[in-house]
């Protein structure tokens, strides 16, 4: 943790003092949540999904009563996608704004600069979608409603290997990125004990747009799969070269392919290649469909994920809140954490003891220019 860091952590401890009178007037009045993503910037496509679906679980939850007969208000924040503002608008949140929780972020990237701050100033925090193990080892008030990255990585490894039926496979991953380098670490933890091999392993830069060189020495290992654990921003593009330079094989990655981009970007180039989620559309569970119906009635799209996490983030916090029956942030964290066999439309949540949810991983299959479902898998 830098300078900058440890000053915005006392910048929070004096000035949550300074502001109780001032959370305890907001939260007799309403019930004040942050919500910190990126509307802006290179991973704009998540924060927005994200932003959609906490705004559809607030408007539910205001329209059925509230939360302890207080209306929810969302105070939306957008840090850009950068680390350095993420923890600037998360000290605004809870040193100005007097929040009782916050939702996000996407990236893991900005969820570990916000994380720290949450925790010295004791507000809970869940992140609706960033996988890396680090952030909930941040503090027992930081909390997640996604899969971690080590589960993620031993679900894609299992498909790969026992579903797709491959034994190597070479890795192509953004080495600027925490989420990128640790699901590649993961899966490839997981692949080699299941009888799969790394046989090549490549590294780019997030934003990169010529990723030819790093291909080709793939190409040459002449691996049956390749796995690439970076963003829709970049994906796209690398499936075009892949297959100009005559590389046929499936291409597989995790959840930070999900958004239409992927498939606008890579047209053609990412048929028949694979990504996990946490949630698809087409599940026929009532829950699921009403919220795609939502979605699609607001904002004329279907959700991604990202919205999915986000709606049931803040599920999560407002059941939480309920049973606490106050708004005591403490009261509120502990709720959290007991959460078991939440029926969320990204999946059944189980609270687990390092704040990580408990939950199956789903695997999509991209062909003909949409999604389809290849199965749950339960690492």
């Amino acid at each position: 943790m830098g300078p900058k860091f440890s000053y915005l952590l006392l910048i929070v401890a004096v000035a949550c003092g300074r502001n109780r009178e001032a959370q305890t007037a907001a939260a007799a009045s309403d019930i004040p949540i942050g919500v910190y993503a990126a509307l802006s910037g290179s991973e704009a496509a998540f924060g927005q999904a994200t932003v959609q679906g906490v705004r559809l679980a607030a408007e539910e939850i205001n329209n059925g009563g509230g939360v302890l007969g207080k209306k929810i208000r969302l105070i939306i924040e957008d840090d850009a996608g950068r680390a350095e503002e993420a923890a600037s608008v998360v000290t605004k949140l809870i040193t100005r704004d007097g929040v009782i929780g916050v939702i996000g972020e996407n990236s893991s990237n900005q969820s570990l600069a916000g994380a720290p701050i949450c925790q010295a100033a004791k507000v809970p925090m869940i992140s609706p979608s960033s996988t890396n193990p680090n952030v909930t080892k941040k503090g027992d008030y930081i909390f997640r409603v996604c899969f971690t990255d080590p589960y993620q990585g031993k679900a894609l490894a299992t498909f790969v290997r026992n579903n797709l039926k491959l034994t190597t496979a070479a890795i192509l991953k953004d080495n600027k990125n925490d989420y990128s380098v640790g699901l590649a670490e993961f899966f490839g933890k997981s692949f080699v004990p299941l009888g799969g091999k790394i046989i090549a392993e490549q590294s780019y830069a997030g934003g990169d747009t010529e990723f030819r060189p790093q291909l080709t020495a793939i190409r040459a290992a002449n691996p049956q799969v390749v796995f690439i654990p970076g963003f829709y921003t970049d994906v796209g593009q690398i499936a075009i070269q892949a297959r100009d330079l005559g590389i046929a094989g499936p291409m597989v990655g995790g959840d930070g392919w999900d958004s239409p981009t992927v498939i606008t970007i890579g047209g053609k180039a990412v048929d028949g290649c694979y990504f996990s989620d946490h949630y698809f559309k087409g599940e026929p569970r009532p829950a699921v469909q009403r919220f795609v119906g939502e979605i699609r009635k607001r904002y004329g799209r279907d959700p991604d994920a990202n919205a999915a996490l986000g709606y049931d983030a803040l599920y999560i916090f407002a059941n939480a809140a309920r049973k606490s029956g106050s708004l005591d942030r403490k009261s509120i964290r502990d709720q959290i954490a007991a959460t078991r066999n939440y029926q969320g439309v990204s999946g059944v949540i189980t609270m687990g003891p390092n704040r990580d949810p408990i939950k199956p991983v789903a695997m999509i299959k991209i062909e003909g220019g949409t999604t389809h479902f290849a199965g749950w898998i339960t690492p």
